[in-house]
């Protein structure tokens, strides 16, 4: 009984299920009503803004430059270069206040670059989201933050809804496409988000308060402050809290989110203290819904209301950054990241707890200096993790208890040197990681490890065309190693009875990525354009075409040889006064070349199938227009073509097209603001995503439904 139930982990190995409400109208589990949680948060940040000179007001681009470089100066090496032969898209802060409403990040980042999309579990923006950049999923992302990576080391995923409203600490975030170039963490594979959190050192002091409502019981308050530049010391600090709940039966959330960013700056030295805390009460909706049933009730949701998740996570670093003579700079970071909760799961008259705890320290190192044509990045990364797997019956008779170690160790080299019009581009990756298994004491096994080293060389070139127009062309290979699900076939346990089918841990083997990119900028006065063509190669991709467990899910394994190649196209237009025209689209051909798939149970070989959730075209268009100085307002459309639910070109199994219209509307009286935000404006009913089992049963996440949320905000 207990090996079936634990094949039902819908999330690789971290907690899926959620927290939901008694009733629509119950707060959940420990979160204050809206009115006691504002009045929270205004107290948190009243005595700062007493203390602080209120009438200043924050304002990044008067932020003492010096320090402000010798600050970023991590993200700098990890990020590419305007002149990098890399696709790629920074969102800066003006572009993220105008799309963040407290969503989760992906449906922020989803029209905000090519080639992304997302989808969410609860029908509303809120909550646990998904993201896919080339129709790769989110644990061939890498992810960091401040150039520390977020990715979990066993199961290489970030899940964003444990920082409810993150995106309103982020001054920017880099989205690079491909293998990108080097960072730290988790392998770039589909390509790489890295953040760059708000600013400490600004001149001035002051503030921020926002309260939101909207559709479906969404609550959302947010209050920050930064301290200004005195006498070498500066702050920021955020504490957000949301709750919706949900468009889906039983589908509430409630998170809440601390942000506190500290530090000294001295002439040439800076210690910098970050600190990131959330916590998520979710109900559990990670399961979509049949046709059949939608048509009865769009809303619903096959998951029992007292199945429940409360998960929470923590991030601190503390940093060393310093100027140095040569007009280099260099920066050490050491970090602590843990995540812990658990999750009960009921398969009546029986009930199953599952908890997980990981905690993983690290320190990373970077070096960047640029003399004359010769630019110069090089950096380390070193982590060690181990997290805790607990499984509990009716829930306190103890069924498993075992222990994931990993240790991951890389160093990466990046140059790129100028001559006439052409910047030459290189860098070098080397990577190595161990997994090692520490059995439950009941198990009758011993503990087992297992190693992978990898080398990963980029290289390119840009040419300058003429004045604001460039041509670029790269290649890169990169490697990545299966997650510990894969490794285990979906199990979360090893014992004398499964360990001879997985105990070797080569079930899957690491997958490989040659990438080949090029492309065209052009800058002008009223006209930002970028395309760019890729072809991505791939051995032994990791799919979902293993056999199926006793639960119905699919497991991975690996493919011989597939291919995903494409154009992507991001412009934007400013020559009408007070209007902005802006977009994005991505055109592909993805095939799996030939397979053997025992999804339904008996092997069939496949060939030239697309993958799986990969449509051929896609596209965000947007319209700005400020008619008044003191007004904005935003439409939005988003179409995706048509893609396949499993890796069988199969045409009863396929997520149809769709297009989407949002819309939002900014009135600014003096430091004070109201915006109105419209979603789905067409109410369309259709899908974000879905998922087919051993059976052939398709099931549907659908699309946020049609919502209005109202934000006042007031700034000091």
């Amino acid at each position: 009984m207990s090996r079936r139930i634990l094949a039902r982990r819908g999330r690789a190995g971290r907690p899926v299920v959620a927290v939901r409400r008694a009733c629509a109208h119950t707060p959940l589990p420990g979160f204050a009503p809206l009115g006691v949680l504002a009045a929270t948060v205004l107290l948190v940040t009243a005595a700062p803004a007493t203390i602080l000179r209120a009438q200043a007001r924050p304002d990044s681009a008067r932020s003492d430059s010096a320090a402000r470089r010798i600050e970023g100066v991590s993200v700098q090496a990890i990020r590419a270069g305007s002149t990098a032969p890399i696709a790629q898209k920074t969102i800066e802060r003006d572009a993220i206040a105008q799309r963040q409403f407290g969503q989760d990040v992906p449906m922020l980042l989803m029209n905000a670059a090519p080639s992304l999309m997302a989808h969410t579990e609860t029908g509303t923006p809120w909550g646990y989201s998904y993201l896919r950049l080339r129709g790769l999923d989110q644990t061939r992302i890498n992810i960091t933050i401040d150039g520390v990576p977020l990715n979990d080391m066993e199961d290489q995923v970030l899940y964003f809804a444990n920082f409810a409203d993150l995106m309103s600490n982020v001054q920017s975030v880099q989205v690079q496409r491909g293998v990108g170039t080097s960072t730290a963490g988790t392998a770039s594979y589909a390509g790489s988000i890295n953040f760059e959190t708000m600013p400490v050192a600004r001149k001035q002091a002051g503030g921020d308060v926002q309260v939101q409502v909207g559709s479906f019981g969404a609550q959302r308050v947010t209050a920050g402050f930064n301290s200004g530049l005195q006498n070498g010391f500066a702050a920021y600090g955020r504490v957000s809290a949301l709750r919706t709940n949900g468009y889906r039966d039983h589908s509430g959330v409630a998170g809440r989110t601390g942000f506190l960013g500290a530090g000294w700056f001295g002439q040439r030295d800076i210690v910098k203290l970050t600190a990131l805390v959330g916590q998520l009460y979710d109900t559990l909706s990670y399961t979509g819904a049949t046709r059949e049933q939608l048509q009865q009730n769009w809303r619903f949701n096959p998951l029992a209301p007292n199945e429940r998740d409360k998960f929470g996570q923590q991030m601190v670093s503390l940093a060393w950054s310093r100027a140095l003579a040569n007009g280099g700079a260099v920066n050490t970071t050491v970090y602590r990241n843990s995540a812990s909760g658990n999750y009960d799961y009921f398969e009546l008259p029986d009930r199953y707890r599952f908890n997980l705890a990981h905690t993983w320290y690290g320190v990373t190192s970077v070096y960047t200096v640029e003399r004359g044509a010769l630019a110069i990045n090089t950096g380390v990364n070193a982590n060690t993790y181990q997290r805790a797997h607990r499984g509990y019956f009716q829930p306190d008779t103890e069924l498993y208890d075992n222990t994931g170690h990993k240790q991951d160790a890389s160093g990466f080299v990046k140059l790129s040197y100028t001559r006439g019009k052409a910047t030459w581009f290189g860098d070098v990756q080397g990577r190595w990681a161990r997994f090692r298994y520490a059995p439950s004491d009941n198990a009758g096994i011993t503990g087992r490890h297992i190693d992978w080293a990898f080398f990963n060389p980029k290289a390119g070139v840009t040419y300058a065309l003429s004045r604001g127009v460039s041509a670029f062309t790269s290649y890169g290979m990169t490697s990545r190693e299966p997650a510990r699900n894969d490794l285990f076939g979906g199990e979360d346990d090893l014992n004398r009875g499964n360990v001879a089918a997985f105990g070797d841990f080569t079930r899957v083997r690491p997958e490989q990525l040659r990438d080949f990119e090029a492309g065209v900028n052009l800058v002008r006065r009223t006209v930002d354009l970028s395309a760019n063509v890729y072809s991505m190669d791939f051995r032994n991709d990791i799919a979902r075409i293993g056999a199926p467990t006793a639960s119905g899910s699919i497991l991975r394994r690996n493919v011989g040889s597939s291919y995903r190649r494409g154009l992507e196209v991001d412009w934007a237009y400013r020559g009408i006064d007070r209007v902005v025209l802006a977009g994005n689209a991505n055109w592909s051909t993805n095939r799996i070349r030939q397979f053997t798939d025992s999804s339904r149970g008996t092997p069939v070989v496949r060939r030239h199938v697309e993958p799986l959730l990969t449509p051929r075209f896609t596209s965000a268009h947007r319209l700005e227009v400020t008619p008044v100085s003191r007004l904005w307002v935003s439409v939005e459309g988003r179409y995706q073509s048509r893609a396949f639910l499993d890796n069988t070109s199969s045409p009863d199994r396929v997520l149809p097209d769709f297009y989407t219209v949002d819309a939002a509307a900014r009135l600014m009286v003096g430091r004070t603001s109201l915006t109105l935000r419209g979603q789905n404006l067409g109410d369309t009913r259709k899908f974000g995503s879905g998922a087919v089992s051993s059976s052939g049963r398709v099931r549907y996440f659908i699309l946020p439904a049609r919502a209005v949320f109202l934000t006042a905000a007031y700034e000091f």
